[in-house]
């Protein structure tokens, strides 16, 4: 036990491991012996475990950078509407300062004397006080203009503030997004060059102990009676959005992907349920803290089942113990069974 956890803590992970020739590993889980190094290889199960952990943290990046990337797509469109504000606004501020500059020429011309001074000065009656309508009527045009203008300038200076802010908040979501681009692009890396270090047929007995690992786990959870206590149906939404996402059947995973030709996790989720005509949220995570929850043994065909601590992963319930997902790189999408890997919570989108 003391050797195994060393090799996991160890460097040598991201080295390619192989089972020594001569020594052979049935089992996957017996280690060989480097004996020109003196230092004892990881077998196949810890190999698996390890490309396996690999996985789902490229899984969890995925979901970061999903969620960059949906703010970033949110983000840019407040920016255009901000823009088309400040555009509007400054053709406003534009109007009115030729008005007041119109207002300021008529006044020049008239020798710059105030319309109250020339009443005072006049000798007709009449037209003093119609004059005194005029010039009330001015002012208030007037006082106007200058409010408008006032307001108008209040109004570009807090869309400019606000662009500006959006701005900033833009440029931390794009790090954010080549943060997690970086590092699933090193989780992916590392397991390639896991496999990679592999020989061929110890390549095929890895994918076995794969599926023997998902096999075992999905027959744990079946052995739980979970499935007896399951009789709802497909409401009509739900058998949409499953016929939708069974007619993607064979199509690859590509993390950061929402279709139409290849699809991550939450892509092909989000893309389903569009389907029905329902808009759900992008993340796996978002899907998991927004969508209506049911218990696991109330949940019907159409259902999400969001996997994992972190919410990283989902697919969705077809019924009879199985799900539909886009498992992970170097996959397609395909069926498999629902608890083939460990079960946080089932959410319904048309609930």
């Amino acid at each position: 036990m003391v050797c195994a956890m060393a090799l996991l803590a160890g460097p040598a992970l991201g080295t390619a491991y192989a089972v020594e020739p001569g020594r052979p590993d049935p089992g996957g889980t017996r280690s060989g012996t480097g004996e020109s190094s003196g230092t004892r290889k990881p077998g196949l199960e810890q190999i698996r475990k390890q490309i396996e952990r690999l996985h789902d943290r490229a899984g969890s990046a995925t979901d970061a950078y999903n969620a960059a990337e949906d703010a970033v797509k949110k983000q840019q469109k407040h920016i255009v509407k901000l823009a088309k504000r400040i555009d509007t606004t400054q053709d406003k501020l534009d109007a009115l300062n030729n008005s007041a500059g119109a207002m300021a020429r008529a006044q020049y011309r008239s020798g710059g004397m105030p319309d109250a001074a020339k009443l005072m000065l006049g000798d007709d009656p009449e037209k003093f006080l119609h004059g005194v309508s005029l010039a009330r009527k001015g002012q208030q045009a007037t006082r106007g203009l200058i409010g408008s203008l006032t307001r108008t300038r209040a109004e570009l200076r807090g869309y400019a503030k606000d662009a500006t802010a959006e701005w900033k908040k833009l440029e931390k979501t794009r790090k954010k997004k080549a943060a997690a681009k970086k590092k699933i692009t090193a989780q992916l890396k590392q397991a390639k060059k896991i496999e990679s270090g592999l020989k061929a047929e110890e390549r095929e007995r890895l994918r076995e102990l794969q599926e023997q690992a998902a096999k075992a786990r999905q027959a744990k959870w079946l052995e739980s009676g979970v499935l007896k206590g399951l009789k709802g149906k497909a409401s009509p939404e739900g058998r949409r959005a499953i016929e939708w996402a069974t007619e993607q059947l064979g199509k690859d995973y590509v993390w950061g992907a929402e279709g139409p030709e290849t699809f991550d996790c939450s892509g092909l989720t989000m893309r389903a349920w569009e389907a029905a005509g329902y808009h759900i949220p992008r993340t796996s995570q978002e899907q998991w803290k927004r969508l209506p929850r049911v218990p696991v043994g109330k949940m019907r065909p159409g259902d999400l089942i969001i996997y994992k601590k972190d919410a990283s992963h989902v697919g969705i319930y077809i019924g009879d113990g199985a799900l539909l997902h886009a498992p992970r790189t170097g996959r397609q999408i395909t069926v498999e069974g629902a608890g083939t890997m460990p079960i946080l919570g089932v959410v319904r989108p048309d609930k």
